[in-house]
């Protein structure tokens, strides 16, 4: 083999990574993008409206708004530390989901709830497992995980 028809990627060479923002990754990093945008401004008008009546309930909805803006900036962002905190931030997210959730419907007084609508004056994003979104919340993280598992940096194409 003449040294003037060499090959353009030899094996020493590293696979080039695989995306988290291609097909169905762009769905979700969507959802999660709408999802960060509802639960802000819900938590903002909630904490500047009346955030005496439930403080505990507000305080979980601007957490929870914090938590998907973080998520849909770690889904986007390329690396191992971004993954790293899509991980930790989409499990968080998850056990949120799981606790408020049942917290919600079992004790809402612990948080400061006085009822157990989700569609009310202070239910939170994550109350009634996410029954007011439609339980996007419930569902989103388990999606969001499997996801991530199936894309994880230097995996193989």
């Amino acid at each position: 083999m003449s040294h003037h028809t060499t090959s353009t990627r030899t094996n020493s060479e590293p696979a080039a990574p695989r995306r988290r923002m291609s097909g169905v990754g762009r769905v979700l990093v969507f959802v999660y993008g709408i999802l960060a945008l509802a639960a802000t401004g819900r938590s903002v008008f909630q904490i500047i409206d009346r955030f005496h009546e439930a403080p505990v309930a507000f305080a979980l909805s601007a957490l929870s708004a914090l938590v998907y803006i973080v998520a849909t900036v770690a889904l986007v962002a390329p690396g191992r530390v971004w993954y790293r905190v899509a991980w930790i931030t989409i499990s968080f997210e998850l056990a949120g989901v799981l606790v408020i959730g049942t917290l919600s419907l079992f004790a809402p007084e612990a948080l400061g709830l006085h009822d157990i609508d989700p569609f009310g004056r202070d239910a939170t994003v994550w109350s009634v497992y996410g029954m007011g979104y439609l339980f996007i919340p419930l569902v989103l993280p388990i999606l969001g995980l499997l996801w991530l598992r199936a894309h994880r940096p230097g995996a193989a194409s």
